[in-house]
């Protein structure tokens, strides 16, 4: 009877582990953050330095970015740029590729 129950209780504890090794959900990407610097990223595509980034253009956003894995009408996706980071819609980097 004991390794009746013993057996019975371990996909339990086996289900319960598996939730709890969930990986945490992405992390948003800062400006300050070393590839976000070295992307010229910016939370804002109307904060870019012009001078710096003359190819740069206010329409360019994360949004209309083939990189951004974002849902039509969310504030924020993740981009396969920086690892899946979260970004912001209106956001912008110098790898900005127009969707098609």
């Amino acid at each position: 009877m004991l390794k009746l129950v013993a057996s019975t209780a371990t996909p339990v504890l086996l289900g319960g582990r598996a939730v709890a090794e969930s990986p945490p959900p992405p992390a948003k990407l800062e400006e300050a953050d070393p590839v976000a610097t070295a992307l010229g990223f910016k939370l804002d595509t109307t904060k870019v330095d012009a001078q710096k980034y003359p190819r740069h253009a206010n329409d360019q956003l994360c949004s209309g970015c083939t990189l951004y894995q974002g849902k039509a009408g969310e504030a924020v996706g993740p981009c396969l740029t920086v690892g899946g980071k979260l970004v912001p819609t209106a956001g912008w980097c110098m790898v900005y590729v127009k969707k098609p």
